[in-house]
């Protein structure tokens, strides 16, 4: 006789490959979906904050983002990468949360000019002139955040993708849906933009930019899982006495 019992699926672990979690999860597997945003949260939060530059809106954007894909993931393809996939997502949420505040993007001139002269002036300091090299590393690197702050959007969005996480342009491309061309040159001058008076230091600072911590990370986990589970029906709240018939 055939045993007809269903088997448990298999633990989730580090190695679970990439393919099994999207199928999981698309079969409505909390864990799998857990596991897919723990892979991705550090890459899509800083996506999002450096479309909306606020951690607070970053957050709440990316947990908004993961439900959409929650409900895409049956349609997703496998022939792309899922971290593009989401990435793209996360774009077109942070973009649309950007036009609804009606948000002033800052030209490249004027955001080169927005530097007050005690910021400009420490960002050409020496460095072997300062004796707390660990503070100065910690200060430079909120310098730098600032100034990828004042780059124009576009700017901002390739330079975190290729420049902070590492993706390759033609992955950049395929997210933002914009020529690689395009991304090699926004790169370049976001590039340029920010490495005068920071030298050799950008490369150091880069590594610790728009932290992410376990905390955040739990936090947008816990967020979205629970917006995952539909409220208790309407019978379930109150139970009203029948009166007589």
């Amino acid at each position: 006789m055939l045993n007809t019992r269903h088997q448990a699926p298999a633990p989730i672990s580090p190695q679970t490959a990439e393919a099994e979690l999207v199928s999981r999860a698309a079969l409505g597997e909390e864990a799998a979906f857990e596991a897919i945003m723990r892979r991705n949260n550090r890459l899509l939060f800083r996506t999002a904050r450096s479309i909306l530059k606020s951690d607070t809106e970053a957050e709440d954007a990316l947990q908004e983002a993961y439900l959409r894909a929650w409900r895409a993931l049956g349609g997703f393809r496998s022939d792309a990468r899922l971290s593009t996939w989401l990435v793209r997502i996360v774009v077109n949420e942070a973009l649309g949360r950007l036009r609804r505040r009606d948000a002033q993007v800052i030209p490249l001139d004027a955001a080169m000019n927005a530097i007050d002269p005690d910021t400009q002036a420490s960002l050409t300091d020496n460095p072997d002139n300062r004796p707390e090299h660990s503070a100065m590393r910690a200060q430079m690197r909120a310098l730098l955040e600032a100034r990828i702050d004042l780059l124009p959007e576009d700017f901002r969005t390739v330079f975190m993708l290729r420049a902070v996480e590492e993706m390759s342009v033609k992955e950049v491309a395929q997210a933002l849906d914009i020529p690689e061309s395009t991304v090699r040159t926004r790169f370049f001058r976001a590039r340029s933009l920010l490495r005068e008076g920071l030298a050799s230091q950008i490369d150091v600072a880069l590594a610790d930019a728009f932290s992410f911590d376990g905390e955040r990370c739990d936090r947008i986990v816990a967020g979205v899982r629970q917006r995952l589970r539909p409220p208790p029906p309407e019978s379930s709240r109150t139970t009203r006495p029948r009166g007589p018939n």
